[in-house]
């Protein structure tokens, strides 16, 4: 199982100097030790992940300053852009890094986003599938059909040429039809913990890999890649005590987290009607729980167990999210725990190797 970084939250809102020194030098702790992947997303008019609206701009940076590890997106929303100007900005960053990049396509979320997009919110999923075919074709330097201002119809192919002949592609997933067309062409998934459990995605799974391979893929040669919630340290309860606070805001700002949570505790309520002081309590008493097979938070050996229960599920990758916590130096030496999951979690799989 390959291990990556996730970027999702950081306050944009605030001026102030070295806004980006967290994902400029855990991306070179993760370059220099190993880890497969960065990946940054597309957020608009958030607060909250204000940091990262393009992930063609954040991955030409870290393209700067890293040498081997894979650069992603987490997501485009294929949607609000036109396909040449996706692949002219990748095909920029694959040459800055010299064929490192790999792109997570969505269709969207929250209808302000479409602002940026003269496509109906309401048909964003069969754009997104239409918009994927033109990038993969514009991407290997074929000839895509556009009409001009005047209604003219022009063949456009895009510069630069990218290093990859083939752009490595992932389909952020939540509902078995989207896993099942995402199998269909042959793609890698991205998903989440974020709106179930670990044992609610098996099944979605189970529908990719057969997918998979009734259209002639290979189901061993894809990525099924976790983004979830991590933060190590040395002692469990100093963990727990250093990540309750930010991981409640977090969930405050996501309605159906909360939502999420209150039914796990088995209150069939409404969040809406609840006052600050009652999401307060809800949050107090339940996100421990919420945490638990959710997220990997605790040290090397107390995540070791849910680590090896993720691969058993299927997934091949994780996208470790750690910039929930508002502490540059908190996450920084967070990652040296990170990295003694991984060895440990590697010395496992290569006893049991060794046993057979």
């Amino acid at each position: 199982m390959d291990f990556s970084l996730f970027y999702f939250d950081g306050d944009g809102s605030v001026a102030q100097p070295n806004k980006y020194q967290l994902l400029i030098d855990s991306a070179k702790f993760a370059d220099q030790n190993g880890f497969s992947a960065l990946w940054t997303p597309e957020r608009h008019f958030h607060a909250f992940g204000g940091l990262y609206p393009n992930p063609s701009l954040t991955n030409a940076a870290l393209a700067m300053v890293t040498e081997r590890i894979q650069l992603r997106a987490g997501s485009v929303v294929v949607p609000l852009h036109h396909p040449v100007r996706i692949v002219e900005e990748w095909g920029v960053v694959d040459n800055l890094s010299n064929g490192r990049v790999g792109i997570a396509f969505a269709s969207g979320w929250t209808m302000d986003e479409f602002i940026l997009s003269r496509e109906n919110h309401a048909n964003r999923k069969a754009n997104m599938w239409r918009g994927i075919k033109a990038i993969q074709q514009l991407w290997q330097g074929e000839a895509v059909d556009y009409q001009d201002a005047s209604g003219r119809t022009v063949q456009v192919k895009t510069l630069p040429k990218p290093i990859q002949q083939k752009l490595p592609i992932w389909i952020t997933c939540q509902s078995p039809e989207t896993f099942i067309e995402a199998g269909k062409m042959g793609a890698n998934v991205l998903t989440s913990l974020l709106g179930g459990t670990l044992e609610s995605i098996v099944p979605k799974i189970k529908l990719y890999r057969e997918a998979l391979a009734k259209k002639g893929h290979n189901p061993e040669e894809k990525k099924v890649t976790l983004m979830i919630h991590t933060f190590l340290g040395e002692s469990l309860n100093e963990v727990k005590e250093q990540v309750r606070q930010p991981f409640c805001d977090y969930l405050k700002t996501h309605y159906d987290l909360l939502d999420n949570l209150a039914k796990s505790m088995g209150l069939n309520v409404s969040l809406k009607t609840f006052s600050e002081d009652d999401l307060d309590s809800l949050l107090l008493f339940g996100v421990e729980g919420f945490m638990k097979g959710r997220s990997l938070i605790g040290t090397p050996t107390s995540c070791l167990p849910f680590l090896q229960q993720i691969e058993q599920a299927g997934i091949n990758e994780i996208a470790c999210l750690i910039d929930f916590v508002p502490s540059y130096k908190s996450v920084m030496e967070s990652l040296i725990y990170l990295k003694q999951l991984r060895e440990k979690y590697h010395a496992v799989q290569l006893s049991q190797k060794t046993l057979v």
